[in-house]
């Protein structure tokens, strides 16, 4: 998912949740907005890889499209995987899709930034994060500020944080005053030509490893 759309529990109206599929598109709308489409998904699973390199036991933020979730979930180096999603709809079309589920795989349902402050430190191996959330969220400093060193609380000594992948070479700032090594995989990309929410419809796509020392 995408950082122009979404809602977090400070917001009281729910937004409209529907998977649109046309002319071979297929697209998670929240709000009317594109929040994730299939073309992502050798991006997603080429981060969903990069962070099973890291360890056994992992959590993601936004389920999604669930296109990164069941690739941790089957990769043989996976004990756990907990995926947190603040909206049933989306759960309820992930699991109409994929009524099997692996067994390492669970799903909870709620916001992030108050689950974060209620994790056990040092308790997994690594985070995915790929929330719907609104820009005004993502560019609230203080917010992010408070909310990074949790993250890093959470992590065990070698875990890592990596959130979803961008299509500018710029590092995220939410996130890299908060870990002092940072390793960056650049990928080619090819975006639907209706694609709202990247810089141009394909070019370079960067995925940023946040390392917990």
């Amino acid at each position: 998912m995408q950082q122009s759309t979404g809602s977090t529990a400070a917001h009281s109206a729910r937004p409209e949740i529907e998977l649109i599929e046309k002319d071979g598109e297929v697209t998670l709308s929240i709000g009317g907005e594109q929040a994730m489409q299939a073309w992502e998904r050798d991006l997603m699973w080429a981060s969903a890889d990069l962070l099973c390199r890291h360890g056994q036991d992992f959590y993601e933020v936004g389920l999604g499209l669930g296109l990164s979730a069941l690739r941790i979930a089957a990769n043989p180096a996976t004990r756990s995987h907990t995926v947190l999603e603040l909206f049933g709809e989306v759960e309820e079309l992930f699991r109409a899709a994929n009524p099997e589920l692996p067994p390492s795989l669970s799903i909870e349902r709620g916001d992030f930034f108050e689950r974060i402050r209620e994790l056990p430190s040092e308790s997994f191996d690594g985070m995915f994060f790929d929330p719907a959330l609104d820009m005004e969220v993502w560019t609230d400093q203080e917010l992010w500020a408070r909310t990074v060193p949790e993250v890093v609380r959470v992590l065990r000594p070698g875990g890592v944080f990596i959130p979803f992948f961008s299509t500018k070479p710029e590092l995220r700032w939410q996130y890299v005053e908060h870990f002092r090594r940072i390793h960056v995989e650049r990928h080619p990309y090819q975006a639907y030509d209706s694609t709202e929410y990247t810089y141009g419809t394909s070019g370079n796509a960067y995925i940023q490893c946040f390392y917990k020392d």
